[in-house]
């Protein structure tokens, strides 16, 4: 079984990071990864760095622009993690944009995966319909789950057709917006969250935007399996660099 699937049966809320490769330092991806499993950290979105990022806000749009300026690519985000998996365990997934994939060729870059031990990806410009017709066989030759994204704005027709071709999580977008923290969520968001909760999805829903602390994390997994946390943790990870990650991370969970 996958390793998402199985993080998803245990009986938990899950927390999720994200960080994006070769920031703040180009050799920092494997220590974080690391760090954020000692820390009890739930699952891990690696965040491939790419110069046009569309659904990023800000904070994370620096940290990409500062880790293509550091080199990162594809082939040396594999480098890295080609021997993750001799000290990890949780959940890796990669996040990041389908025009890298294109160059580095769909299938090699889904075989590259499989082969450090990478479980998911998360490409917000994939359409769900050009994966379902055209890439679908290969994500699951390489035993991969995508995960798709849904937005307050999404038709409930649309969100079926995206949990019917989903075998894994729906990544639930809090809002509207950019990814960056927020200090909470208001009744616009409880009311998706409410119209989310009853249609009854076989995939589970983890949130992503706007969490940042325990409040909104709290707020998000009420009714959701799991949330997300991104632009937060790459503040902190500016401001106090790789070593103390746990000091984040625990507030959040306690």
């Amino acid at each position: 079984m996958n390793r998402i699937n199985q993080k998803l049966e245990e009986d938990k809320k899950l927390l999720s990071i994200y960080f994006t490769a070769g920031y703040p330092n180009i050799n920092d991806t494997v220590s974080i990864i690391q760090n954020l499993e000692k820390s009890n950290v739930d699952m891990i979105e690696i965040g491939l760095p790419f110069s046009d990022p569309l659904a990023d806000g800000p904070t994370i749009q620096d940290s990409s622009t500062k880790a293509l300026r550091n080199g990162m690519t594809s082939e040396l985000l594999f480098k890295q993690i080609r021997d993750i998996r001799e000290t990890v365990s949780i959940p890796l997934i990669i996040m990041g944009y389908f025009n890298p994939m294109l160059q580095f060729g769909v299938e090699a870059f889904c075989k590259k995966c499989q082969e450090v031990g990478v479980d998911g990806l998360i490409i917000p410009d994939l359409p769900v319909d050009v994966y379902h017709k055209e890439y679908k066989s290969t994500f699951e030759k390489y035993g991969l789950i995508n995960v798709f994204l849904i937005t307050p704005q999404t038709s409930d027709e649309r969100i079926r057709f995206i949990d019917s071709v989903s075998d894994g999580f729906i990544y639930m977008v809090s809002s509207a917006s950019t990814t960056g923290a927020k200090t909470g969520f208001g009744n616009e968001q409880d009311v998706y969250f409410d119209r989310i909760a009853k249609m009854n999805l076989k995939n589970p829903q983890i949130v992503g935007f706007g969490i940042s602390n325990n409040e909104t994390f709290t707020q998000a997994t009420k009714q959701a399996k799991g949330a997300i946390i991104g632009s937060a943790f790459i503040k902190y990870l500016t401001k106090n660099g790789i070593d103390t990650i746990d000091n984040f991370t625990k507030p959040i969970l306690n």
